[in-house]
C-alpha cells in the first residue's frame, strides 16, 4: 500500500513539475508572439506586407498566426486576389460571384494565374510540340483560358 502512495505522490510531483515547465514555455511563447500583444489591426498591417508565399508560410507558424491570417479575408486576401485579377479576370469575377471567399478564389485561382501569365508574356512562344511544355509549371486550365492564350499567341 505504501508502495503505491509513493508511486502516486511521485507522479503528482512529476506532473506538477511538467505543468510548470510547460507554463513557462506558453508564457515565453506568448510574450514572443506579436500578434498576441498587438493590437489586430497592426497585426494585420504588419501581415498585409507580405507577399503571397510569405503569407501562406506565416500561417504555418503557429495558431494564433494562422486564425489571424485565415479569418482576415478582405483585408490580407482581397488585395493578393486583386493582383492575380489582373491576369485572370474573369475566373477571379466567376469564383466571386459564385460566393467563394477572397482566400479561397486566390487559392483557386494563384497557380493558372502564374501559368497564364507566363503564356501571355511570350515565354513558351517557342514551343512547338507537347512534348517541350515545362511540366512542372503546368497547371490545368479551362477551355477560355487556353482560348485567351491562343488569341494571344496569334496576334504576336
Amino acid at each position: 500500500m505504501q508502495k503505491n502512495s509513493k508511486k502516486n505522490n511521485n507522479s503528482r510531483v512529476s506532473d506538477i513539475e511538467f505543468n510548470s515547465v510547460d507554463a513557462k514555455r506558453k508564457k515565453n511563447e506568448s510574450q514572443n508572439n506579436f500578434v498576441e500583444m498587438l493590437p489586430l489591426e497592426v497585426t494585420l498591417r504588419i501581415f498585409s506586407l507580405l507577399d503571397i508565399q510569405s503569407l501562406c508560410r506565416a500561417s504555418l507558424t503557429c495558431t494564433s498566426w494562422n486564425n489571424v491570417i485565415k479569418n482576415s479575408d478582405s483585408s490580407l486576401w482581397k488585395p493578393q486576389c486583386l493582383t492575380v485579377r489582373a491576369v485572370c479576370p474573369r475566373e477571379i469575377d466567376d469564383d466571386l460571384e459564385s460566393g467563394y471567399s477572397w482566400r479561397v478564389t486566390l487559392e483557386r485561382n494563384y497557380w493558372k494565374s502564374k501559368v497564364k501569365h507566363e503564356w501571355l508574356s511570350g515565354r513558351y512562344s517557342n514551343i512547338r510540340s507537347p512534348t517541350s511544355l515545362p511540366e512542372k509549371i503546368m497547371y490545368p486550365m479551362d477551355a477560355d483560358t487556353w482560348g485567351e492564350i491562343l488569341e494571344a499567341e496569334l496576334e504576336r
